[in-house]
């Protein structure tokens, strides 16, 4: 028999049921006393390390550059924070990086609960692209005072980024060429047709035309034919660069022979037909990424740290080739951390006579294969033995030396370090395409990126790293 449960017994346990969970408070209830930032995060939450640690950071260059006329504009110093965190969780965007310091409360403790627009962000960027660019340098740095750069070797390696520019908005010389006098073509007919068409109107209806005004389609073919014109002569400009280039490094080759130099070549040089340029980003190029697929982009360069991972040097160039940037990128190496490493990690990439002598001139051993490895010599082709033989090129040297089971071992150390980094750069922090445009504003936004990646491997990795308290502490040189 089922007993039946009173409404004042059922009250009762609808109120024991309640009182088993908190209460939050109401949406319109004032506070006594404004709370702490503190407050809304635990204590270990690694935006404290992050806060103590761009507190180090000298951001000279960047407040030079404010007067005391106007109106007091935010710290540089949290504008920095709010980019070096966004950047860091993958948060490029102006706009979401605004919506972030109100609704996310790492960012409104690094912000001091002040909430920049988007556009004061963006401009903020873009006014101090170059000295948050320089970060690179400070942040190998500050991993060089936790001990994480060691320079036992370095790996170098490049990776193709997109730009700001779709590959379908290139043209190549040829092209343009013909599509010149089409234009061409095209605007006098419209101009006679519009001529035509004046007439007969002037004839019945009498003049009542400004005279100055150009119709909207005569206006986009001007333009077309205009953005065509400054195409083929940049195309030119570099095809007649290249040439006298090439020009003076023979007059140079002849005069160190003690040969006459070669004659110069008759007339202007011109751009070969498949040249190509973009209209959007001019410095970009077509080129070919890990997937084999053509992108309009750029080739980033970086040189890490095989033991920690640090990135202790980056740049970028528009070719497409990685061998012409192994030198330059190992002395940024030498310019950033004052010293250059015990030794060298490349692939096949950057495997040339010209890079191996640079790398014996600098004393930097070098591990560069000339040729791509097959899985027959790296995996199962016997280690060399006996004396290197006298007469052997530094290409035969390099292949023997890759063949024996030192070389092996320190040449399978560069897929495990500078890989994942640029792994890092692209996944975690999401930069796959450049925002900005032109090779000399994307070069920077790739050093504050690799910026970036090593406060973030520094908060990983640092050993000093400590949390006593309520918002952690870092203790740097001790």
């Amino acid at each position: 028999m089922i007993k039946r449960i009173r409404i004042e017994d059922r009250e009762f346990l609808r109120m024991k049921t309640t009182r088993r969970f908190r209460q939050g408070q109401s949406l319109d209830q004032p506070f006594l006393l404004p709370p702490a930032l503190t407050d809304w995060l635990p204590a270990k939450h690694p935006v404290y390390a992050w806060d103590q640690l761009l507190e180090q950071l000298d951001l000279t260059a960047i407040r030079d550059t404010y007067g005391p006329k106007g109106q007091p504009p935010y710290d540089p110093r949290i504008m920095v924070k709010i980019l070096v965190y966004g950047y860091a969780r993958g948060v490029q965007s102006s706009r979401q990086l605004e919506r972030a310091c109100w609704e996310d409360v790492a960012f409104r403790v690094l912000s001091r609960n002040q909430h920049p627009d988007f556009w004061t962000l963006a401009t903020f960027r873009r006014r101090h692209l170059t000295a948050l660019g320089d970060l690179l340098q400070q942040s190998v740095q500050l991993a060089t005072a936790v001990g994480l750069v060691r320079l036992k070797d370095v790996a170098i390696d490049g990776t193709k980024v997109k730009a700001s520019a779709s590959k379908h908005r290139a043209m190549s010389y040829a092209h343009l060429q013909e599509r010149e006098p089409e234009l061409v073509a095209e605007i006098h007919g419209y101009l006679d047709h519009l001529e035509a068409q004046d007439q007969a109107e002037d004839a019945a209806h009498g003049s009542d035309q400004d005279g100055w005004s150009a119709p909207p389609a005569l206006a986009d073919a001007q333009r077309r034919l205009a953005t065509i014109q400054a195409a083929k002569a940049r195309l030119e400009a570099q095809a007649q660069a290249r040439a006298a280039a090439a020009q003076a490094e023979k007059t140079a080759q002849a005069e160190a022979a003690g040969k006459p130099a070669p004659p110069p070549p008759e007339g202007p040089a011109v751009p070969k037909p498949k040249a190509q340029t973009n209209f959007t980003d001019p410095d970009s190029r077509i080129m070919r990424n890990s997937d084999q697929a053509f992108i309009q982009g750029y080739n980033a360069q970086v040189a890490v740290d095989a033991d920690s991972q640090i990135i202790v040097a980056a740049t970028v160039t528009n070719q497409a080739a990685d061998s012409p940037h192994l030198l330059p990128v190992l002395d940024q190496v030498r310019t950033n951390t004052g010293r250059m490493p015990r030794g060298v990690l490349a692939d096949a990439g950057y495997g040339s006579e010209h890079n191996l002598d640079g790398c014996a001139a600098r004393q930097v051993p070098a591990a560069i294969p000339p040729e791509k490895l097959t899985h027959r010599v790296w995996r199962t082709a016997p280690s060399p033995r006996g004396r290197i033989p006298q007469h052997l090129s530094r290409k035969d040297r390099m292949r023997r030396y890759l063949r024996t089971k030192g070389g092996r071992r320190r040449y399978r150390r560069r897929q495990c370090s500078v890989e994942p980094a640029i792994g890092y750069l692209k996944t975690v922090q999401g930069c796959r395409q450049f925002l900005l445009r032109s090779l000399a504003k994307v070069e920077p936004e790739w050093r504050f990126h690799c910026a970036v990646a090593n406060l973030a491997r520094v908060l990983r990795r640092a050993d000093r790293l400590t949390t006593p308290g309520r918002r952690g502490a870092l203790a740097w040189g001790s």
